[in-house]
């Protein structure tokens, strides 16, 4: 800043301060309205859903723990079936288990033997 010697100068100056301090007062009342409506809670979880929705490794995360607990509980019900018996039943819990792991830390693996398993089975004979 250039030094002042004037009174007009001054006034100037002195204005100049006054616009940019009316400008960046303005603009902090509107971060702070922004703010505001961000920490609404229905905001926070509009937001919390549209980045889940749109994440898809999220999405395929969940598609694969769900198909992994889904065929461990079907597994773990061809197993026990309706015995009684409690070591049958600790089997299957176990097999449930072991089932569900494997699933759901290779979901790649399972989809391309399915798609293999799918077009082997399905394909038309010429």
């Amino acid at each position: 800043m250039e030094k002042i010697t004037s009174v007009t100068g001054l006034q100037d100056a002195i204005q100049l301060l006054e616009i940019e301090q009316a400008f960046k007062g303005q603009l902090l009342k509107e971060q702070f309205y922004l703010t505001c409506e961000s920490l609404k809670p229905l905001n926070i979880l509009r937001s919390t859903l549209n980045d889940v929705v749109s994440s898809p490794f999220l999405i395929n995360d969940i598609l694969g723990t769900a198909v992994g607990l889904a065929t461990g509980y079907i597994s773990k019900k061809v197993y026990v079936g309706a015995s009684g018996n409690i070591l049958r039943k600790f089997l299957g819990a176990i097999l449930q288990l072991g089932v569900t792991n494997v699933v759901t830390q290779h979901p790649d693996t399972i989809k391309s033997l399915g798609r293999f398993l799918f077009q082997h089975i399905f394909h038309k004979r010429e």
